[in-house]
């Protein structure tokens, strides 16, 4: 399978979606790296997301993201990288990689349901969530945030949907671009 000529698969989607799981899979299944942006962020400043955040703001992180994003975009190696859930959200980071030759945009697509089912049990591992008490509290806030953010996530190239288990996101992710 590695006679393909997309060269970086994207996935976006919101927090819970199966971005990470599904892009580790996914890599294998390919036989190509696997990134996490939010990774790569940590590994160039030495520091956690949380603590960047907390020490330097969200701005910094932003602006910080779309460095690394670029870079990582620019290298001839190919790869899939998981994006965190705000990346597609922050000024023209979907122009940028629409617009890249051999790049292809996923959005993982869950369900309102599914998010909450998913990140409940681990919320407090989530800093954006942890306060949260309740599953309603979540379902509102997943709503409240997916409304801002659904405009950006569905400017990618590809959806799936999100619902299912990573083999199926994964065996619908080949067949549609494969």
């Amino acid at each position: 399978m590695n006679n393909f000529t997309i060269v970086k698969l994207l996935l976006l989607g919101y927090m819970g979606s199966g971005k990470t799981a599904v892009g580790e899979r996914l890599a294998e299944v390919l036989d190509i790296p696997f990134y996490d942006l939010d990774l790569e962020i940590e590994k160039g400043g030495q520091k956690s997301v949380p603590e960047i955040f907390s020490e330097k703001g969200e701005i910094y992180f932003r602006k910080r993201e779309v460095e690394v994003l670029q870079e990582l975009l620019k290298s001839d190696e190919r790869f899939v990288l998981s994006l965190g859930g705000g990346t597609p959200c922050y000024g023209n980071v979907m122009q940028i990689i629409n617009k890249r030759a051999g790049v292809t945009s996923i959005f993982l697509k869950a369900s309102v349901e599914t998010l909450t089912h998913r990140l409940f049990p681990a919320k407090q591992h989530r800093p954006l969530i942890a306060h949260l008490q309740t599953e309603e509290e979540l379902n509102d806030f997943i709503r409240k945030h997916l409304f801002e953010r659904n405009f950006y996530y569905h400017q990618a190239a590809l959806t799936v949907h999100a619902d299912t288990t990573v083999r199926e996101i994964i065996s619908e992710i080949v067949a549609r671009l494969f």
